[in-house]
């Protein structure tokens, strides 16, 4: 246990034998599981893992492969079964130190977060080595999953490295999260709906043995889609059905007043391509609910960025 916190480790694992062991016999005492989720591995994935023979250990066989996504989410809810407390995702290729675990579990047990992250991009120096091209993706996707999921005091969204807790889980709806390689920016979209309070912990990149399997021109698009539909869905569950608040109000009256004024501004300017010139009062119809919807969508980011649950 961590300070009275009964603490299971979350090990998706997918052909790799090689290093799952080392994932297990460095795991922390504190640890009371270790949730092997083995995805349909072609090695002996499963075999090495309960050889280390830790009492701890619960292995997972999937007969069909499901995905990082679900074979956390999978490791979760049998984690919960067993009655932990908070969940640790801790890759079975080892890339993640153990050493850090008592700063994500921390702020859970001592200041009433219910989920942590880590976040490798926390000093000036985290880009110094990262091709320029990479770099920006990371900037480009850790803005996007800020305006689709609301927390806006995170940043690097696919980080696996998380922590959280026992309530957020109970609040989810596990089977409507993302399986694939986006799961970690879907997650962060239902724990917002969820009003899960969320910290970024700084945590430095710890790159060994692995062999990353993700190939990013397949991903990248999987991942833009969601953003786009999660965007929608959080703007649906949290600020309209849930409470109808100010930001839904201003977003959606905004929205509708630019459609309104571009599309007037479009026929205007195609009635009068030529003689006669548009009237002041055409062009006032146009810019004035141009101009009052983007003042209300901004009020509404604004909003929404101080609404952010951290």
């Amino acid at each position: 246990m961590y300070k009275g916190q009964k603490v299971a480790a979350v090990v998706p694992a997918y052909n790799e034998s090689r290093l799952i062991g080392k994932t297990i016999t460095t795991m922390p005492d504190f640890v009371d599981f270790i949730v092997v989720i083995n995805d349909c591995s072609t090695d002996d994935t499963s075999e090495r893992a309960r050889a280390v023979g830790d009492p701890r250990v619960v292995v997972i066989d999937h007969e069909k492969n499901t995905g990082v996504g679900g074979s956390i989410m999978d490791g979760h809810e049998r984690a919960l079964a067993l009655g932990a407390d908070i969940n640790v995702v801790m890759a079975g290729d080892a890339q993640m130190d153990p050493a850090y675990l008592p700063a994500l579990l921390d702020p859970i047990c001592d200041d009433g977060y219910e989920f942590t992250k880590a976040n490798r991009f926390f000093s000036r120096t985290s880009f110094a080595d990262m091709p320029a091209v990479r770099m920006l993706g990371s900037v480009a996707l850790s803005f996007a999953t800020k305006v689709a999921s609301g927390y806006w005091n995170l940043f690097d969204p696919q980080n696996g490295y998380t922590a959280v807790s026992r309530s957020a889980l109970l609040r989810l709806n596990v089977a409507a999260v993302a399986r694939g390689y986006e799961f970690e920016n879907d997650l962060l979209i239902w724990l917002n709906i969820a009003n899960a309070r969320a910290k970024d912990v700084p945590i430095p990149a710890s790159y060994g043995e692995e062999v990353s399997t993700m190939r990013i021109h397949r991903v990248a698009p999987r991942i833009a889609s969601l953003l786009f539909r999660g965007f929608w869905r959080r703007m649906l569950l949290k600020h309209v059905l849930a409470s109808f608040s100010a930001v839904a109000l201003l977003f959606f009256t905004g929205l509708f007043l630019i459609l309104f004024g571009s599309g007037w501004g479009i026929w205007v300017l195609a009635e009068t391509l030529g003689p006669p010139a548009a009237t002041t009062g055409s062009v006032l119809l146009c810019v004035g609910p141009l101009l009052t919807g983007i003042h209300m969508l901004i009020s509404a980011l604004t909003l929404d960025i101080q609404s952010t649950p951290d």
